[in-house]
């Protein structure tokens, strides 16, 4: 078989490779990197990618060039494709995590999750380390819009001890098609459908725990994910983490409208910005006629986003095929301006709200 004339470099953009190998998809898929078929990789390149998924380098390239001259996959090391992740014993104080953002809505329904994992997609894209804590134990959405069902594997921390002695148990997260770390209460179980029944006061130890017991890399962004209300797992994010701030998520609906100005009352009395507000739903855009409807009514977005004294992120339209990619588990299918402009306006309000020069660490 003739080989493709192809220079492969750690600097070849991974959807142009793609394009011109298509095997070079099943060798990526070989190491773990899904993201040759995300959004992300039309900006991510093959260093990048291996990077984002505490890969090394230098064995893709090697794999790459000899697919590129057989046409198959080469036969690929366990050792080559096990993400280079931080042992458990070197685990206390030692992650780091620049930027907390909660995401919050007061209100059900109006499509937090996906703005969530949209901002993620958005992060990821500039080259960024996201992780997600998906803080809705009692409905968690996070691993269904990424595809994620195997639970998560507990490790034993060695330094640390539980009060009855033992080695501290952690957890690791779940990693995206993209390198996105996940944890949500949905990977406590093997079966997603399994209601947990607990109480307020195990709601938020749970929080607590995804916060502080799990082995996460060293992130440039942890989103939060936050319940619908103003109660108590809001309250112990708000009240308990360093945050940068907060986004609130609304929809052109005048009780939509409301419950969100409750939201950003609680966020000023805590002493949070809010970052921004993005209003989700906002319109529809026929596609054979390019006409725009307002289903749910005319936007409240620039009305909430002056009560709430911040910015206007972005008012992103009714869309079936982002609704599709998300029952489907594809999220990061998705590739849409929408996430890089919430990633973008996000990015300046951090800077518009700096914080102490500190970094948090998880311990």
């Amino acid at each position: 078989m003739p080989h493709i004339e192809l220079e492969i470099t750690p600097d070849t953009n991974i959807r142009e490779l793609v394009a011109q190998l298509p095997v070079a998809a099943q060798v990526m898929e070989a190491f773990g990197l899904g993201c040759s078929g995300c959004g992300v990789s039309r900006s991510e390149t093959v260093a990048q990618g291996a990077l984002a998924h505490g890969l090394r380098v230098e064995p893709i390239l090697a794999a790459l060039t000899q697919a590129r001259l057989s046409g198959f996959v080469p036969l690929i090391s366990n050792e080559d494709r096990r993400p280079l992740r931080r042992a458990p014993g070197e685990f206390r104080g030692r992650a780091k995590i620049a930027h907390v953002v909660a995401i919050m809505s007061g209100k059900g329904g109006v499509g937090k999750s996906l703005v969530t994992a949209l901002i993620a997609l958005g992060l990821r894209r500039q080259h960024l380390r996201v992780g997600i804590l998906d803080a809705d134990i009692t409905g968690p959405s996070i691993p269904k819009l990424f595809g994620l069902r195997t639970p998560l594997t507990i490790e034993a921390d060695p330094n640390a001890k539980t009060p009855q002695g033992h080695p501290q148990p952690l957890m690791l997260p779940a990693v995206t098609r993209s390198a996105i770390e996940v944890v949500s209460s949905n990977l406590l179980t093997d079966k997603e459908d399994t209601a947990m029944i607990w109480r307020g006061p195990i709601l938020t130890g749970v929080i607590r725990q995804f916060y502080e017991q799990v082995l996460w890399s060293d992130l440039d962004f942890l989103l939060i994910d936050l319940p619908p209300g103003t109660s108590d797992a809001p309250l112990t994010v708000l009240q308990s983490m360093s945050l940068d701030g907060v986004v609130l998520v609304t929809m052109p609906q005048a009780l939509a409208t409301m419950i969100v100005r409750k939201a950003a009352n609680l966020v000023h009395q805590l002493k949070k910005p809010v970052l921004g507000v993005v209003e989700n739903m906002s319109y529809f855009v026929a596609p054979d006629t390019g006409t725009t409807y307002e289903i749910f009514g005319p936007s409240y977005a620039n009305r909430v986003a002056e009560l709430a004294q911040a910015p206007l992120l972005a008012r992103i339209p009714i869309d079936p095929a982002k609704a599709l990619f998300a029952d489907e588990g594809r999220v990061e299918e998705i590739d849409d301006p929408v996430c890089d402009e919430l990633a973008t306006q996000l990015l300046a309000a951090i800077a518009a709200h700096p914080k102490p020069k500190e970094t948090i660490s998880i311990i």
